[in-house]
């Protein structure tokens, strides 16, 4: 069972997206076998930032949707965020120095108002308690600039239901009873106190309403795929410009 790690935000529970013992490495090499590349292309392409724009990931991880970014469009200024400092260890060896890591939490971003083109979220909504996605999708909105927009990729599901809710769940109950413990990973950039943090998947509907209150315009699913997992549901909102 992994064991929650700690991080230098204080009283944020997080699950590591490897045990600590294990290199970082072998994340990545999970992520090429269940797939996960084709994805992160078709969020970068999704995203379309503007020439010499500004685009955030949250949950970052060990990079690999940012590094997708890099390649396609050299242009744009990164800043990648994440809660687990080995993932973003492993990131800066992808990224190299012309890429901003931060280590912290969505709900709580260390960016100015208006700062970002775009937002990009990969396989981590899922991971948020419920009752701070809210608080995430908000941060979200405050740091993009007018016409900026955000973009998720995320499994589809009956809330808690699902392959990976409940091959992960007996994990993630554990580390949801540690008190005052720190971070929060899985390459996410989220946190729960006390809550039960055991993934929870969501209806299409329920996101896209979290992202209207949110005060997104226009939010939808942009396309659905079949993944190894089940649905993946691609989705976008706008800033009023």
């Amino acid at each position: 069972m992994t064991e929650p790690e700690r991080a230098s935000t204080a009283g944020r529970a997080y699950l590591p997206g490897m045990p600590r013992e294990a290199p970082q490495v072998l994340y990545d090499v999970m992520s090429r076998l269940l797939g996960a590349g084709p994805s992160h292309r078709r969020l970068v392409t999704q995203a379309a930032p503007p020439p010499g724009g500004r685009v955030l990931e949250i949950g970052c991880g060990t990079g690999n949707v940012l590094a997708t970014m890099a390649r396609s469009r050299p242009d744009v200024e990164l800043i990648g965020l994440d809660p687990d400092p080995a993932a973003l260890a492993r990131a800066r060896t992808k990224l190299g120095d012309g890429v901003r890591l931060e280590q912290g939490f969505a709900d709580a971003l260390p960016l100015p108002d208006a700062h970002v083109d775009r937002v990009l979220s990969s396989l981590m909504f899922h991971h948020l308690p419920p009752d701070d996605r809210p608080g995430v999708l908000r941060e979200v909105r405050r740091v993009l600039r007018p016409g900026g927009s955000v973009h998720v990729v995320d499994m589809e599901g009956d809330r808690s239901t699902g392959p990976v809710a409940r091959a992960t769940g007996a994990a993630m109950h554990a580390i949801s009873r540690a008190k005052r413990s720190e971070g929060h990973g899985h390459g996410h950039g989220h946190g729960g106190h006390d809550q039960d943090l055991r993934p929870q998947l969501s209806p299409a509907a329920d996101v896209v309403i979290l992202l209207t209150e949110a005060g997104f315009v226009d939010a939808g699913v942009v396309e659905r795929r079949r993944w190894v997992f089940g649905t993946l549901a691609s989705y976008r909102a706008l800033v009023p410009a």
